[in-house]
């Protein structure tokens, strides 16, 4: 068999203040995202990245202040995700994005592993860390304030219900898939899907202008 040279390992390049810390960054939302705050490891952070773990700490601080920097940019970016689905995919028509968020199966999407959602569900639950827990409020309250707006767009185009507050829209929204976990833990398993279903349009039909008025 013919031999083969070993293949040489990649040089390292000195990256730019900014880039290495955007480098860390995404490093940290692939394992935080794959298997949450306690078990990723900074040591895997730095390796990901080609740098010594001692980079990381310099960066960042600790492994609190670098999970809420991976939500604080991870919820930004939900946010202008959010402005460019409305307008790219959903032909600007607020009540479309929200037949897209409610469509069957999307939020159990939303909660996969790698998510924006895992992110948050584990987050949600690291309340002894301040850091953790200030960064999950600010960036839960940043998405439910783009969300208010895009109601109130929608309900500007009579697409959203003109009873409706945008800003209690946009929580209720936001509680629904806050809660996925808490219902994939409490429901069987036989059901849990059409608990899903029902909750989703309940709350389309609760926002919506079609709703059906009162008898």
């Amino acid at each position: 068999m013919p031999q083969h040279e070993p293949v040489a390992a990649p040089r390292r390049t000195r990256l730019r203040a900014a880039d290495r810390r955007a480098s860390i960054l995404d490093a940290a939302t692939l394992v935080f995202a794959d298997v949450g705050y306690r078990r990723g490891r900074t040591a895997e952070i730095a390796a990901r990245v080609g740098v010594s773990e001692p980079v990381v700490f310099q960066n960042f601080g600790s492994k609190a202040d670098l999970y809420a920097a991976v939500l604080d940019r991870a919820t930004e970016r939900a946010r202008a995700g959010l402005r460019e689905e409305l307008e790219t995919c959903c032909g600007g028509s607020p009540a479309t994005l929200l037949d897209h968020v409610l469509a069957p199966g999307h939020i159990d999407r939303m909660h996969a592993r790698g998510t924006l959602g895992a992110l948050l569900a584990d987050a949600a639950a690291l309340t002894e860390e301040p850091a953790i827990a200030e960064a999950y409020r600010r960036g839960t309250r940043r998405i439910a304030e783009e969300l208010t707006a895009v109601l109130a767009e929608g309900q500007r185009a009579g697409e959203i219900a003109p009873d409706t507050d945008p800003a209690t829209g946009a929580w209720w929204l936001l509680s629904l898939v806050a809660s996925h976990r808490f219902r994939r833990t409490a429901v069987p398993e036989d059901s849990r899907a059409d608990v899903e279903d029902r909750l989703a349009e309940a709350t389309r039909r609760l926002l919506t202008a079609d709703r059906p008025g009162p008898d």
